[in-house]
């Protein structure tokens, strides 16, 4: 990181503005080369200068420049902000200059990366700050920024702190049993503090559902026979017409995809083609992504029709999905009613003629995730593979901890099970990591940031 990088930090295209970034220890001189105003290396650190972008003797912009000294920067390194006039042309030709100059194009995600690996933020704060880029909704935005401010990383690092002092106590009644002064660490005392620990990781893990949802949202696939009226649900729902809906049968061939949101929460709408046994070609490699969607969808809402009666074909979808969050939505109760179930808390009767059992689906999907109760303030949670992964992870070894206890196994060898917890929640956030793993998260931001 000896180096000085620079990136077009705004989306590039016509615009007001575009702010181009530039980090590391020569920053302010190769900006000031380019610069024609004050002399930037004189200023003091977080002000703004009017001047010119210059290539020789040529203005390239008319522009701000604003100078941040090390260390109170967000690399901690000197960081130089060029404000230029919004264009594609413009932007590319200080950046250009800037290349010319001295610097490296910054790889995608450089800047937090720099942030991270300087000690500036964690490394839940550093994947925290791309949510807060990609946040749509609300609930979004207020759970990212959660991650940005080090809520959910002083958590984690007040946990190892716990797992620390119990790791410490044990080395010193090992190394130093003289030592009068240091807790004897037995089974009766360590089971108490396992199970506090334990239980701060479960209530983790269960927030960590919560912050996936908010991130990722819910899955919900419409399934059914053809011509049941799932694309008109789907244009309903949406309020717009996304779906082709005809009355032919097998009108659609492939998987509609579209997004809508029930209290802050996406909710990821598929509809599919209809299932029934076909010599279509094209509508059978449809069908067959219909069955596929059933496996992985995390909520199924099969349609059926309500003046029909069920079908071999119906039961054996309500048999597929007996297993598997699933709602059932009854359509055209407009027509004769011939269609008969039992009624139970996962059937919804409607039509999208009338628009009726809409909102009732909509809230019945609301009360199967409990979106309701979801809070917007202090979401502390963790929304990520990566992240819940290693929560389970350090929530098995103090499990496997508890289990051993069981069997009299002394407690200098029950100490690995705290040490893998210690070091899963380091990677948590960073304060142990892989070079391999690091690489791979930053890539996945954007130029820039």
């Amino acid at each position: 990181m000896e180096d000085t990088i620079a990136a077009i930090s705004t989306s590039l295209g016509v615009g007001a503005i575009s702010i181009i970034r530039v980090s590391g220890s020569n920053a302010i001189s190769i900006v000031n080369k380019i610069f024609r105003g004050c002399d930037l290396t004189k200023v003091a650190s977080h002000t703004i200068h009017y001047g010119f972008i210059v290539e020789k003797e040529e203005q390239i912009d008319e522009v701000l420049v604003s100078v941040m000294l090390s260390p109170k920067t967000f690399t901690t390194e000197d960081i130089v902000e060029i404000n230029c006039h919004g264009g594609i042309a413009t932007t590319n030709k200080i950046l250009e200059l800037l290349l010319e100059n001295g610097c490296r194009l910054a790889e995608p995600g450089e800047f937090t990366k720099r942030a991270f690996l300087n000690g500036r933020i964690s490394l839940l704060e550093a994947e925290s700050v791309s949510d807060l880029i990609e946040a749509k909704s609300e609930k979004q935005r207020s759970m990212a920024l959660s991650g940005v401010s080090g809520r959910t990383t002083n958590l984690v690092r007040e946990l190892r702190d716990k797992i620390l002092d119990v790791i410490a106590n044990i080395e010193v009644n090992i190394d130093y049993p003289e030592y009068e002064d240091a807790i004897e660490i037995t089974h009766e005392n360590l089971k108490g503090k396992v199970e506090d620990i334990q239980k701060d990781l479960e209530l983790l893990l269960k927030n960590s559902k919560v912050g996936k949802l908010i991130k990722s949202g819910i899955d919900v696939a419409l399934i059914g026979r053809p011509n049941v009226g799932k694309s008109s649900i789907l244009n309903a729902l949406l309020n717009e017409e996304k779906a082709i809906v005809t009355d032919i049968s097998g009108t659609t061939r492939d998987v509609i995809e579209a997004k809508m949101t029930l209290n802050g929460i996406p909710i990821n709408l598929m509809d599919t083609a209809g299932i029934r046994a076909t010599d279509d070609v094209v509508e059978k490699i449809g069908v067959d992504k219909s069955k596929q969607i059933i496996e992985s969808a995390d909520l199924i809402i099969l349609v059926l029709n309500n003046n029909e009666e069920l079908t071999d074909e119906d039961k054996e979808l309500l048999e597929q999905i007996k297993e598997k969050n699933h709602l059932i939505f009854i359509n055209k109760t407009d027509l004769e009613e011939k269609l008969f179930l039992k009624q139970n808390e996962h059937i919804v009767k409607g039509n999208t003629k009338e628009l009726n059992g809409l909102e009732e689906l909509k809230q019945k999907i609301m009360e199967l995730y409990h979106l309701d109760k979801i809070q917007e303030k202090d979401l502390t949670y963790l929304s990520n593979v990566r992240q819940i992964d290693l929560v389970k992870k350090s929530l098995a070894s103090m499990n496997k901890l508890l289990e051993d206890m069981k069997e009299n196994i002394p407690v200098d060898m029950l100490e690995i099970h705290l040490r893998e917890t210690f070091d899963n929640l380091g990677l948590l956030i960073g304060e142990t990591y892989e070079d391999e793993l690091i690489d791979k998260l930053f890539k996945n931001f954007c130029l820039g940031k």
